[in-house]
């Protein structure tokens, strides 16, 4: 049968590493491709635990609808903790929970943008935001990353020269290159959008991800307009399945991402809201993300020691203060895409740079992540690599 397929779905490609998972099936395969936190810091027993009580003690509550802005406690706790990183004034109705993070993109792009709209991102970007905006028809424009993550001249160039809907920041320890802006950038972002009036989406899962240095405000705590909308979430924090994350933004945006959100799923699921409510008014969260940082910190250690030894000299790369991410470059142009497949045939995996682009450019680029692999599946997993690119 010939299907009509919707024209925005025709020519659309599923996302990069979502495919690249269909190849991590096999148990020998060293994974240094996707974002998935360490195994050793998924709290099963503690979810466990919290899910028994809440269904002990509140079994209809848990099993029944709920409202589409999200479980009341968990937006009364979820506002309270982030004002660690300054976002502080903000009430319920200023808050909508989401069924992930990538929710949050989905519904801003759904609720701001028209066919044909440009929007405005980092280059490189998270390869998911760029997924979804090719599912809206919309076109998305790199804007430089500079030194820290946004070159904030090339940023307003783009502004003045494109008139975007949005513009997409990841401030913390970035997906994909690590990277962290400065506390003046954030300050300049808001500046800047403020006077061109147009709307900054700050997505920030990692920020309680750091294991040097100091923490930085979030942009949206420079925001004294409405402009900035504040997304974070529990993925890397809990755990990804949970599927819980949080918008915080002006209260006439959030009624028009919940009517949205109504269409697409009515709710996220009132359990895993009321357990991540427990996380973060028991402390769980605090004390499960405080294990976590030696771990990393050892792992993105390992991995930066290994990629100094065994990759060619013309590979250079960032250094993180957090996250879960390093961001590679083949200086002489060499490309990494060029060689994926011969390093799946070796039993490693990693991300082109290539999806990571507005404009597809980035052959000679790469991201690795070291969150899931052993310390001895990195340093095998990065000495293949460089027995790959120094041929």
């Amino acid at each position: 049968m010939e299907y009509r397929f919707a024209e925005r779905v025709r020519n659309l490609s599923g996302n990069a590493i979502r495919e690249i998972f269909k190849v991590l099936s096999d148990k020998e395969m060293i994974s240094f491709a996707g974002g998935m936190p360490a195994a050793q810091c998924l709290p099963a027993k503690k979810v466990k635990v919290f899910a028994d009580e809440l269904l002990s003690s509140q079994p209809v509550k848990m099993l029944q609808y709920g409202q589409t802005e999200g479980y009341l406690p968990l937006r009364e706790s979820f506002l309270k903790y982030v004002e660690n990183v300054g976002i502080k004034g903000y009430g319920v109705d200023n808050a909508l929970i989401l069924s992930g993070g990538q929710q949050g993109i989905d519904l801003m792009f759904k609720t701001f943008c028209e066919v044909g709209d440009k929007i405005l991102v980092q280059n490189p970007t998270y390869l998911a935001a760029l997924h979804i905006a090719k599912t809206y028809q919309l076109r998305p424009v790199g804007f430089e990353c500079g030194e820290d993550g946004v070159d904030t001249e090339d940023l307003e160039r783009k502004i003045k020269e494109h008139n975007p809907k949005l513009v997409y920041i990841v401030p913390n320890f970035s997906n994909p290159t690590g990277k962290t802006l400065r506390l003046e950038t954030r300050k300049k972002i808001v500046e800047i959008a403020e006077k061109y009036g147009v709307v900054v989406i700050e997505d920030d899962p990692y920020g309680r991800i750091r294991y040097k240095g100091e923490h930085l405000p979030s942009i949206k705590s420079f925001d004294k307009s409405g402009c900035v909308v504040y997304l974070t979430s529990v993925s890397k924090t809990i755990a990804p399945a949970l599927r819980v994350a949080l918008a915080v933004a002006d209260e006439k945006i959030i009624r028009k991402m919940a009517v949205c959100k109504q269409a697409v799923d009515v709710q996220t699921v009132t359990l895993t809201q009321a357990v991540v409510d427990q996380f973060i008014r028991t402390g769980e969260i605090d004390r499960g993300i405080a294990r976590s940082l030696p771990l990393y910190r050892e792992k993105a250690e390992a991995m930066l020691a290994a990629l100094d030894k065994y990759m060619p000299e013309s590979f250079v790369h960032t250094v993180p203060e957090g996250g879960l991410f390093i961001w590679g470059e083949f200086t002489d142009g060499t490309s990494a895409k060029a060689k994926f497949r011969e390093a799946v045939e070796n039993k490693v995996a990693f991300v082109s740079g290539n999806d990571f682009f507005a404009d597809g450019s980035g052959d000679n680029t790469m991201r690795l992540n070291f969150s899931n692999a052993t310390l001895e599946q990195i340093e095998l997993g990065v000495k293949r690599l460089g027995a790959i690119f120094s041929k």
